[in-house]
């Protein structure tokens, strides 16, 4: 067993493997799920099957006043007067009220031959049999029909995992280029959340909210990619200028960003109760709660898609290759392995120690204030964000095979590793396990990686 965990195997393979045997527990988990679809495909095939039982039907649409059910019943609707059926009308409500409409539907056509709906809807009371032929009609009520098919391998599942994880990967980027040279950031989820809130910030209160413009968005995003910037070089000159330990500096700053974001937000907020002063309008009591973004240009970031994939995880999954480019095709890659490694050595075969300390540190906090930009386009501008992330982008990156001890690690390793985390974060969500008992599951990872660490170099050691 030891030799297999100091084998090459493992070393380059490792965390794939833990990935691949996730993915098949939790398939085998979910496998017994009975889904009952409800999206536009539903809705045209199910249309497709009541114009093969009917000639010419008059069909009512029955759905939930819902963005999904929509799709569902346009498509469905569609698809119906494409094949000569005759469309009454759509429902889009709840059951209270339904009997009523089926009454006006059927005094204005005589006839229903056909209700179409989905499974939710076919359950209200209203829709059985016995309830339909007491409103006079016996149409017969055609609905998607279900299957089996474990949970976790829905396309919809597999897409959320990546669309929600997207920040959490763009702070592990940076953490990766901190852990190679031995270091260690802990102020990168506070970091995020004074992004997230200096980003609606300045987009509602400079760059004109709703009727920003393209340039506008650009250079608000800019100046926040500089606070992050300016945080990085503040911890990258005092753990090179003072030689302060990297913990001890990234502690301190992880509390004092996390109580700017909360400061920064109850200033907006209370700004925006004194300007309601003036006009006479009504006065909220300021609290740190979440700044809407009112543009919906800054918007599309974080929520629209491209391939059913946001355009936010487009964006994490170019900066990993770009990333990952540097590493293993640049001069200044070489140095971030070199200083990790051995900084003495590397110091005296020419390489900028000190400023090659600096970079990663300032590139670590530009990225985390671009997950700070991504959560703000998705949540608005929030104080809590990045809560804890810190720790899942460290658990990320020591799972993706990147040491503690520096020098050692691959960027691409870390992006199986956020993936690692993303699935045991949506089997337990699956699972209904707590937020809270998720970070036991967290911290276990980290411990693991690091005695599988261990373990590695020991191994090395003896072969040596």
């Amino acid at each position: 067993m030891k030799k297999f965990i100091q084998s090459k195997f493992v070393n380059d393979y490792g965390s794939i493997f833990v990935l691949l045997l996730l993915v098949m527990y939790y398939t085998w988990n979910t496998r017994d799920t009975i889904h009952h679809p409800t999206d536009a495909d539903a809705g045209r095939k199910m249309a497709r099957q009541i114009l093969a039982q009917h000639k010419k039907p008059a069909v009512w649409i029955v759905t939930r006043d819902t963005e999904a059910d929509k799709k569902f019943a346009q498509a469905a609707k569609e698809e119906l007067e494409k094949g000569d059926a005759t469309v009454l009308g759509e429902w889009p409500g709840d059951p209270r009220g339904f009997r009523q409409a089926l009454n006006e539907a059927l005094e204005i056509n005589g006839h229903i031959d056909a209700i179409a709906t989905h499974y939710y809807c076919a359950r209200w009371n209203p829709m059985r049999p016995a309830q339909l032929q007491a409103s006079g009609t016996q149409a017969q009520v055609h609905t998607p029909e279900s299957y089996r098919w474990p949970s976790f391998l829905t396309r919809d599942n597999l897409r959320n995992i990546l669309n929600q994880n997207a920040d959490i990967a763009i702070i592990a980027i940076g953490m990766t280029l901190v852990i190679l040279i031995a270091g260690i950031d802990l102020s990168v989820g506070s970091l995020m959340a004074l992004a997230s809130v200096s980003t609606a910030i300045i987009i509602q209160r400079y760059m004109g909210g709703a009727a920003t413009s393209t340039f506008g968005l650009a250079l608000g995003c800019l100046m926040v990619l500089g606070i992050g910037a300016m945080s990085g070089g503040f911890t990258g000159a005092l753990v090179t200028g003072f030689r302060v330990p990297p913990f001890v500096v990234t502690l301190g700053l992880m509390m004092a960003l996390e109580g700017a974001a909360y400061i920064a937000t109850v200033r907006f907020k209370n700004t925006l109760a004194d300007e309601a002063k003036a006009e006479g309008g009504e006065i909220i009591a300021a609290t740190p709660e979440t700044i809407d973004i009112q543009s919906a240009a800054f918007d599309a970031l974080g929520k629209v898609e491209w391939l059913g994939i946001h355009y936010s995880a487009w964006l994490m999954l170019a900066l990993f290759l770009i990333v990952h480019i540097m590493m293993t095709r640049t001069t200044f890659g070489r140095y971030i392995y070199a200083v990790g490694g051995n900084p003495e050595a590397a110091r005296l075969s020419g390489v900028p120690v000190t400023w090659v300390i600096i970079i990663v540190y300032i590139l670590c906090g530009v990225l985390a204030a671009v997950a700070g930009i991504v959560d703000a386009s998705q949540r608005g501008g929030r104080p809590a964000a990045g809560d804890q992330y810190e720790l899942r982008a460290i658990a990320a990156v020591v799972v993706g095979g990147t040491s503690l001890f520096g020098g050692v690690g691959r960027i691409l390793g870390t992006l199986i590793g956020v993936m690692i985390i993303a699935v045991i974060s949506n089997g337990l969500y699956m699972a209904n396990f707590d937020s809270y008992e998720k970070m036991v599951v967290y911290g276990l990872l980290i411990i693991a990686a690091v005695l599988l660490d261990q373990l590695k170099k020991r191994g090395l050691k003896q072969a040596n």
